[in-house]
């Protein structure tokens, strides 16, 4: 009679979270603060995807990449379909964006982050790196609250309803683009006020579930990979998101069908694109509404790390001191 005992992958998921995953965001955020305020923002993304390749070969999981590194970017990249691991353990699926804000990072400006998402295998979208129409809030909200079809007024007075307030006492977040200058004009039409960030899809997502913020919505386009990203976290802390891939190539077309998307024009919500339990871990690498940032001291590295999971709605912090610091100065 055997005596192996096979354990569900989601119980499996609990035994390597919390510090398994942590160690991956900590060193490529680590890896890619060393370069703060250099300029180098290929040479940033380039030293944390090296770092967090590197530790995610050392975890005990027989994992694959659906959400890599991006063309977007012409940065180098975890590719999709890349597989990591040391093959010892759960089948999982791997997103990751080693460092969202190649421009913060390089700029020394608020909000860059390492961040991961690791789910039951075959439960995340395997989204090509385009972008994403998105709208998200966060939770407590009854569903059906928002609508990425409705304009940007229209969900900004649905929203205040739903709030109890007046439109004016809710703000939206943004990426500063040219591309949304209809969005900022309508929301500021019915008199919601605009956030504006040059960087951090992920980041104003998640800015969305949290009070202390003062965000209350989401709007516009950002990249698909961050889009997954994202809704993994809202997976683990609540709140409502609906996306749709921009697709607007025959390359595009082409390869989304040879990644299983039939619909070019379906509209995703959280669990569309997260189906099954996830965690989520994002350590600060310059200092944002979020994180600290990683602070280099004479003899320690400090790191701050938020790591989440979708079964138990558990969210965790994590401030570490490093002081084994020759492991990471190999990154």
């Amino acid at each position: 009679m055997s005596n192996t005992i096979t354990v569900p992958s989601s119980q499996a998921l609990e035994r390597i979270l919390s510090l398994e995953i942590v160690r991956v965001t900590e060193r490529a955020a680590v890896s890619a603060a060393r370069l703060r305020g250099h300029g180098k923002d290929k040479a940033s993304d380039q030293a944390a995807v090296d770092a967090m390749r590197r530790e995610l070969n050392n975890l005990p999981i027989d994992g694959t990449v659906v959400i890599g590194e991006g063309e977007m970017d012409e940065a180098p990249m975890l590719f999709i379909g890349e597989k990591v691991g040391n093959k010892g353990g759960p089948k999982v699926d791997i997103a990751v964006d080693p460092l969202e804000g190649t421009v913060l990072c390089a700029k020394n400006m608020p909000g860059a982050i390492a961040t991961l998402a690791m789910a039951e295998a075959g439960t995340l979208l395997h989204a090509p790196d385009c972008y994403m129409d998105k709208i998200a809030i966060g939770p407590g909200y009854p569903k059906g609250v928002i609508d990425l079809d409705a304009p940007a007024d229209e969900n900004i007075i649905a929203l205040a309803k739903a709030k109890g307030v007046k439109p004016s006492e809710i703000t939206a977040i943004l990426l500063d683009r040219p591309r949304h200058a209809d969005i900022i004009a309508k929301v500021r039409k019915v008199g919601a006020a605009v956030a504006l960030i040059s960087d951090g899809d992920v980041a104003g997502v998640i800015h969305c579930a949290e009070p202390k913020t003062g965000i209350d919505i989401y709007l516009g386009i950002g990249g698909a990979p961050e889009g997954v990203l994202a809704a993994a976290a809202l997976r683990c802390i609540g709140g409502q998101m609906q996306t749709r891939l921009v697709i607007d190539s025959d390359e595009l077309r082409k390869r989304i069908e040879t990644m299983g998307i039939k619909d070019a024009k379906r509209k995703y919500e959280i669990e569309d694109m997260v189906k099954g339990d996830c965690l989520f871990a994002a350590t600060g690498v310059t200092t944002g509404a979020m994180l600290q940032g990683v602070k280099f001291g004479k003899n320690v590295i400090e790191t701050e790390t938020v790591v989440m999971r979708s079964l138990t709605g558990t969210v965790r912090r994590v401030l570490a001191e490093h002081r084994q610091l020759e492991k990471f100065h190999l990154d």
